[in-house]
């Protein structure tokens, strides 16, 4: 297998890659890496977790290291259609970047514009936009595009979802026509194909780890509930499980989140929530804190399901199964990310069953049920429990010998009105 030194990279790069954990270069960086740096431009595809910004963002460094900034002029742009990806295609920029003479400015919407203004009049090398927020730039004059050597336009089928080519379009017609283009996403669907007839010239086409596999890092399975009320109850005993740490909890709906996450502070969960109603400094703050370890579970609606990378994650929990089966492999792509393993679990319901037929008819395989054997009895205490010192925990505060659970019946009601299986109680 190729190492980065094969690729052709420069060795303060390497440099950068071996103290943050790359041992060896994924599939697709092996085979985008070396085509970036020759000039070409790139349609790519590959699943989540693949290692898809590392795959532009590396070569491109190299290349911008090699040149000086100019004032208005920024000499490379990363197109995402999320504030929060943008975040973080930013942060793993400035990662690589360590030891660079690289300047870089993240340019989003719910962050100070002056203050973006004076960083653009010094200078940048690289901009990560959203496409609304750099277009305000460039249409009140802040930004020139003709100095742009290469764009880079990431999650290309998400921004169909959100509708973002308009933008996109008018952006290009901006650019100079020979500049380098890269096109990358997890899927490659058929809108994907005509945008690359209008943007790409001779494209190298790579389509690396079907984004349909999960990937093999990752052990999923299925917990079958009789109702819906009873999620809540058995959510909780999972998240109290000694091997979970932490993770990330999907739900569908914004509503459910804010309610799930109430539920488990409750509880004494040390959790935090993200969805798309929150402003952009509060989401930003709530990813630092799951990011630093500061809290042990994040919330989320599927605002998060795409992108985030942050490879400390081994759970994911699906209490809800997401209604389209391209999501699910998205959702329990946050574990199992760098060669790391990864569990996902969701819950499901009978109401539930043609989701979960067209997800296992896209990953190609049935999803296995949980093997719950030996799973202990637990009753929920008459008073939460509080976490204990100022450290955030993830789990509830242990119960003193006089509270140890008492010896449930067959079927237990909770206070949410529903049920679970026996193993779960």
């Amino acid at each position: 297998m190729p190492n980065f030194h094969d690729l052709g990279l420069s060795h303060t790069l390497q440099k950068a890659l071996a103290e943050a954990g790359y041992a060896q270069p994924t599939e697709i960086q092996q085979r985008v890496i070396p085509a970036i740096l020759m000039g070409r431009d790139i349609l790519a595809s590959a699943k989540t977790g693949s290692g898809k910004t590392a795959s532009y963002a590396l070569p491109m460094l190299d290349m911008l290291d090699q040149r000086r900034k100019r004032a208005r002029m920024p000499r490379a742009i990363v197109l995402s259609p999320t504030r929060e990806l943008a975040a973080q295609v930013a942060e793993n920029f400035t990662r690589y970047s360590r030891e660079m003479s690289i300047e870089m400015l993240l340019l989003i919407g719910g962050m100070n514009m002056a203050e973006q203004d004076k960083v653009l009049a010094r200078g940048v090398d690289v901009l990560i936009a959203t496409p609304g927020r750099l277009l305000d730039h460039v249409e009140r004059g802040r930004i020139l595009l003709s100095g742009v050597e290469t764009l880079v336009i990431d999650e290309v089928d998400r921004m169909l979802d959100i509708g973002f080519i308009d933008d996109i379009d008018r952006l290009v017609k901006l650019l100079p026509a020979g500049r380098q283009t890269l096109m990358l996403s997890a899927t490659m669907p058929s809108e994907m194909e005509k945008l690359a007839k209008r943007f790409l010239n001779d494209p190298k086409r790579v389509i690396a780890d079907p984004p349909s596999q999960v990937s093999a890092t990752i052990e999923h399975s299925l917990l079958h509930l009789d109702n819906p009320r009873g999620k809540h109850r058995a959510l909780i005993k999972l998240l109290s499980e000694d091997e979970v740490q932490g993770g990330i909890i999907f739900c569908n709906r914004k509503r459910e989140v804010s309610a799930l996450q109430k539920k488990l502070h409750t509880e004494g969960f040390s959790v935090d929530m993200l969805h798309g109603d929150m402003n952009q400094h509060h989401r930003l703050e709530c990813l630092g804190r799951f990011r630093a370890g500061e809290v042990a579970f994040l919330v989320c609606s599927d605002v998060a399901a795409r992108g985030l990378d942050i490879p400390m994650v081994d759970h994911v929990f699906n209490l809800d199964v997401p209604s389209h089966a391209e999501d699910y492999v998205h959702r329990i792509g946050r574990t199992g990310r760098a060669g790391r393993n990864g569990r996902a679990i969701t819950l499901a319901t009978e109401e539930d069953e043609r989701f979960l037929a067209a997800i296992e008819k896209v990953i190609g395989e049935k999803i296995a049920p949980m093997n719950v054997a030996g799973k202990a009895a637990i009753k929920k205490p008459d008073t939460p429990p509080k976490p204990q010192g100022s450290k955030p925990k993830g789990k509830p505060a242990k119960k003193s010998p006089k509270e140890t659970p008492t010896k449930t019946h067959e079927v237990e009601s909770f206070s949410d009105g529903g049920h679970v299986p026996r193993f779960l109680r």
